[in-house]
């Protein structure tokens, strides 16, 4: 992927919000209906629990609310909604629509589909958005996954869930945070991990595995590499989270401690496109990050798709634009 060019306008995250589904499906739940146990579950991939229920659209918009009301920003002012996800309620529209309605938003709203590397993609793409003109955008990452999962196949029902997370961008006069990027998509491994229209997901857990921990290492080095930094300076790294044996061998191949990993998923499950999203709030409100710390958003997903970009949280000291 290319360098970002000098001179380009940048941007800055000014708030960001979360949306969990009232309903807990631990795995002494599933234990009930499947050939599972909890300590199999933890063992395998870290996860404890996960939120189930709800709908793409009102997760997104709990979510979006909340980060417009961090940011202080006027709905109405917001140029673009990028809405992150691989479960729309409808197949049409696109459920980016209604959640713009909803949010009282007056610009273009549009469905973005890169499953779990969805939020990462959907950044670069708000970031391009401002670089061309835009002042605010929202970016929101939702995925309700339960309606789509087997709860009779023991391989997916453990793995996961619903959610959603979302974040409010503003252009800065000056350099913003985005220091490197990299998107890539490798359609020859799409038969590992799919879902045919009206059916379950279907996934080859070990090669899933397998081709993540390369994909994730590969687009990390990649956008460490845009930015001209190396793993040591990274003070915190969120990655996708749908395993915790997935993100411990990707941290030990980039030469990140595990302890410098944000990691929600023992509580949410795979969120998918909300994964990344629910992880870097949950590090901002815990004050993991602090101005001008570099972290790192790494993460892959069916297709198989990548994405990575270096952030320098706060980015440069200039005000944001005003309307």
């Amino acid at each position: 992927m290319p360098t970002i060019p000098p001179n380009v306008r940048g941007a800055v995250i000014t708030g960001w919000g979360t949306a969990l589904p009232p309903k807990v499906l631990t795995n002494h739940d599933l234990e009930q209906t499947l050939d599972t146990s909890d300590h199999w579950i933890v063992e395998r991939t870290g996860i404890r629990e996960r939120h189930v229920g709800g709908t793409t659209v009102g997760l997104s918009v709990e979510s979006g609310r909340k980060a417009l009301d961090m940011s202080g920003v006027d709905p109405a002012t917001i140029d673009a909604l990028v809405l992150a996800t691989t479960t729309p309620d409808r197949t049409v529209p696109a459920s980016s629509a209604t959640v713009q309605k909803e949010l009282g938003l007056r610009c273009g709203a549009f469905d973005l589909n890169a499953a779990c590397s969805g939020f990462v993609y959907g950044l670069v793409q708000a970031h391009g958005l401002i670089a061309m003109g835009a002042k605010k955008i929202l970016v929101i990452g939702t995925d309700t996954l339960a309606r789509i999962t087997d709860w009779d196949d023991r391989n997916t029902a453990i793995l996961f869930a619903d959610g959603s997370g979302a974040v409010v961008l503003e252009a800065v006069e000056g350099e913003g945070q985005l220091l490197g990027w990299d998107l890539d998509a490798d359609g020859s491994a799409e038969r590992f991990l799919y879902s045919d229209i009206g059916g379950f997901i279907h996934m080859d857990g070990k090669e899933v595995f397998r081709r993540a921990v390369r994909i994730m290492v590969d687009s990390a080095t990649k956008s460490m590499g845009h930015a001209g930094c190396t793993a040591d300076e990274i003070k915190l790294v969120v990655p996708h989270q749908a395993n915790l044996r997935i993100i411990q061998a990707a941290c030990d191949r980039l030469g990140i401690p595990i302890e410098r990993a944000a990691t929600v998923l023992q509580h949410t499950g795979n969120t998918s496109s909300a994964s990344i999203p629910l992880a870097l709030a949950d590090a901002l409100d815990n004050s993991r990050v602090q101005q001008g710390d570099l972290v790192l958003l790494v993460g892959f997903g069916a297709g198989m798709t990548a994405a990575s970009a270096v952030l320098r949280w706060g980015g440069s000291t200039d005000a944001p634009v005003m309307m």
